[in-house]
């Protein structure tokens, strides 16, 4: 498993468990469906996964994403989960 930033030993576990290795399948993925597939294999991730993984994907710090970033992240994320 490539150690991927923002993402500490149970995050890392859980994309690896969902079949996410390096930065390259996260960004094929993207950062909500990667979060959707770590739910749907049963984990209880928070929002702060979906920001890591955003962060992760651009190799920055999670906290440095601009609040609109956070609120589009979010929003696709209602929309798939509810589509």
């Amino acid at each position: 498993m490539e150690k991927l930033r923002n993402l500490g030993p149970v995050s890392q576990s859980w994309l690896q468990a969902v079949g996410i290795t390096s930065r390259a399948q996260l960004r094929r993925f993207g950062p909500v469906n990667a979060f959707l597939r770590v739910q749907q294999a049963g984990y209880r991730p928070s929002l702060n996964l979906l920001w890591a993984l955003a962060g992760a994907v651009r190799d920055v710090d999670w906290r440095d994403l601009a609040k609109v970033e956070k609120d589009r992240l979010r929003d696709e994320l209602r929309n798939l989960s509810e589509g």
